[in-house]
């Protein structure tokens, strides 16, 4: 009798942690307002990311929106052998910003060693830093959402040697994302200043 009294207490306990832990997923990720609105923290992490960076927040949100559908634990599918053995990722892509682990040491070791792949306010301030480095090195304007996706897509060295020439579809993508830019800019202007309401009631 105790031992299923104590087995259905730790089961309830299990239930309540898990459902604590659950992460946010916006209900319409092709409106910037819900998905702010639905979690306030995460417009404060964008615009604290925009000022650090001077990157747009549409543009951001863009990125992350084509890379991960806004999945704090996204990764590559793997293959199966037989269907039983998994094989290795196609990359080491993680996370809501789809990092890379060389980029992401990259970016860890510029003064940012405590942050994490899976949460939303270090991956946007990761695509912040990204595109701030890709408008240094390479010359490319933040608010060009075409270019700068290019040089997320394929790295900095690869966007010098125009490597997405030889892929009609990233281009699309790269439009596609550039589009979807387009359509947050828009949203959110008829947002921004109930947005910002709602982060300044709580101080």
């Amino acid at each position: 009798m105790l031992h299923n009294i104590l087995k259905s207490l730790l089961l309830t306990l299990l239930l309540a942690s898990l459902s604590g832990c659950a992460v946010y997923q916006p209900a319409d990720k092709n409106n910037i307002c819900t998905i702010f609105s639905g979690e306030t923290d995460w417009y404060e992490a964008a615009v604290k990311a925009h000022k650090k960076w001077q990157t747009p927040i549409p543009g951001m949100m863009a990125f992350m929106h084509q890379e991960s559908r806004f999945a704090a634990y996204a990764q590559p599918e793997r293959d199966w052998f037989l269907w039983i053995i998994p094989l290795p990722r196609s990359s080491s892509a993680y996370g809501y910003a789809q990092a890379q682990d060389p980029v992401w040491k990259e970016y860890t070791a510029d003064g940012h060693a405590f942050d994490v792949r899976d949460d939303f306010a270090d991956a946007i301030n990761f695509i912040g830093w990204y595109m701030h480095g890709s408008a240094r090195t390479l010359g490319i304007k933040k608010t060009d959402i075409y270019s700068q996706y290019l040089a997320y897509h394929e790295g900095r060295g690869g966007f010098k040697r125009k490597t997405y020439n030889s892929k009609p579809w990233l281009k699309d993508v790269a439009k596609k994302v550039t589009r979807q830019s387009q359509r947050y800019q828009r949203q959110l202007k008829t947002c921004e200043a109930k947005l910002e309401d709602a982060i300044n009631s709580w101080f």
